[in-house]
C-alpha cells in the first residue's frame, strides 16, 4: 500500500510539473518566408543573381534555336556542315550545363549564407521571447504543434522591430 501511495504522489507531482511547463513552437519556414530580414535577403539574392540567370536563359534559347535549325536543315546540309553544327551544339550544350551547375552551386551557397544570418537573428529573438515570457521550452520545426503553442508571429514581429531599431 505504501508503494501505491508513493507512486500516486510521484505521478501527481509529475502532472503538476508538466502543467506548469510553458512550451512554444516556431515555424522556421514561415520565418524564412515572412520575416522582413528574410524578404530583404531574398531580394538581395535576386538582384545578385538575376544577370547570370538571364544569361543562362539566353544561352538556352540559343541552344534550342540551333538544335531546331539543325533538325530543320539536316537533309539539305552536307555531311561536314552537319557534323560542324552538331559539334557546335554539343560544345554550347556542355558550356551551358557547366554554367548552369556553377550558377546553382553559387546560388545555393549564397542562399545558405543569407538564411544562416536570418536564422541567427531569429534564434536571438526566440531566446529573448523565451526569457521575457518565461518559456521552459521552444521547439522549431515539429511535425505537428497545437496552434496555441505557435509563437512564430511574435518572432516575426521581433525581427521586424529589430529591423526598425537597426535603421
Amino acid at each position: 500500500m505504501l508503494a501505491v501511495a508513493l507512486s500516486a504522489a510521484l505521478f501527481g507531482l509529475a502532472g503538476t510539473a508538466a502543467a506548469d511547463t510553458k512550451i512554444g513552437f516556431v515555424n522556421t519556414q514561415r520565418v524564412f518566408r515572412d520575416a522582413p530580414a528574410a524578404v530583404k535577403a531574398q531580394k538581395k539574392l535576386d538582384g545578385e543573381f538575376s544577370k547570370r540567370d538571364q544569361e543562362l536563359q539566353a544561352m538556352a534559347k540559343k541552344l534550342q534555336s540551333l538544335q531546331e535549325g539543325l533538325e530543320k536543315n539536316a537533309v539539305t546540309l552536307s555531311e561536314s556542315d552537319r557534323r560542324n553544327k552538331e559539334r557546335e551544339i554539343n560544345d554550347l550544350n556542355r558550356d551551358f550545363q557547366r554554367k548552369q551547375r556553377e550558377f546553382r552551386e553559387d546560388l545555393n551557397l549564397r542562399q545558405n549564407e543569407e538564411m544562416a544570418a536570418v536564422l541567427e537573428r531569429a534564434n536571438k529573438a526566440i531566446k529573448a521571447i523565451a526569457e521575457s515570457e518565461k518559456y521552459d521550452l521552444i521547439l522549431q520545426d515539429a511535425v505537428w504543434a497545437n496552434p496555441r503553442l505557435d509563437i512564430t508571429d511574435k518572432v516575426i514581429k521581433a525581427l521586424s522591430d529589430d529591423k526598425a531599431a537597426a535603421k
